[in-house]
């Protein structure tokens, strides 16, 4: 359910604007919560990007500069839109302006897209988690939507921690979509598994992943016995404190960390964490 902003509209741009280097045009804006809302831009020609990956993107300053931040591209590599998920941070520099962005807006977009929640950065395996807290739940989005995904591994567990129950909704609705998507609904069927929990809210699961990791509940309700590194690939996004977290669990379960460069068990997305 689309929510109206509570904050006053205002306009990405006022006055006249100086040419927007890099531009791209937006399409579609929704809003999910007083937090959270996510838009589509019309995607360049030349831009050729992994699932998984991510761009810098933002708006002009005051003083005509540009004002960019990282942001994982959540619509599959095939998609013809660039499709972004955002929190709304309301005194932050670039989100209190670009939450008010409406179709027909134009935004910047850098056309070089980078990361490492990538399948190049792993080693085959049987079972791939992608493990995600709030908007960490982007890069997933691409990769659930990629064939790729379903073509290399038997099971795919998603992932998807939230503060409250609305919070989850961007994440409900493209699962419960794929199974009518036209290039992958066949393939999802039976191998996607979608694990949302909550930490303050009260819904169906409760508690943090990493303590639902710990503890063994989350393995117990997906019917995994065998976690680790001869059948598991997992990849993380999230905040510092629950990267850190997860990267410990991770290893201690016997994974090792992987990169384009050099493939393994695990990735972590740094890029959006200070």
């Amino acid at each position: 359910m689309t929510v109206t902003d509570p904050s006053p509209a205002t306009p990405a741009q006022t006055g006249p604007a100086p040419a927007l280097p890099d531009a791209a045009t937006v399409t579609d804006v929704t809003h999910w919560t007083d937090r959270l809302f996510s838009f589509r831009v019309e995607r360049p020609k030349s831009l050729r990007f992994r699932s998984g990956e991510f761009v810098m993107i933002g708006l002009l300053k005051d003083d005509g500069k540009p004002l960019l931040r990282a942001y994982s591209i959540a619509s599959p590599a095939w998609a013809d839109e660039l499709e972004f998920y955002s929190i709304k941070v309301q005194d932050g520099p670039l989100t209190s302006r670009l939450q008010h962005i409406q179709p027909g807006d134009q935004i910047i977009l850098r056309p070089k897209p980078v990361g490492t929640l990538v399948h190049d950065a792993l080693l085959p395996g049987k079972r791939i988690w992608f493990f995600s807290t709030g908007t960490g739940l982007a890069p997933f989005a691409s990769l659930i939507r990629d064939p790729q995904t379903y073509e290399d591994y038997d099971q795919v567990i998603l992932t998807h921690t939230c503060r409250e129950v609305a919070e989850l909704e961007y994440g409900r609705r493209l699962v419960e979509s794929l199974s009518e998507d036209p290039l992958i609904g066949e393939m999802v069927g039976g191998k996607l598994a979608y694990y949302p929990t909550t930490t303050r809210e009260e819904s169906a699961k409760m508690g943090r992943i990493t303590t639902l990791m710990e503890d063994g509940t989350l393995f117990s309700d997906l019917c995994v016995a065998d976690f680790g590194p001869e059948t598991d690939r997992a990849m993380v996004c999230g905040s510092l404190g629950f990267n850190t977290d997860m990267k410990a669990l991770l290893e201690r379960a016997g994974l090792r960390e992987g990169a384009n460069s050099e493939p393994a068990e695990y990735v972590v997305e740094k890029a959006f964490v200070g």
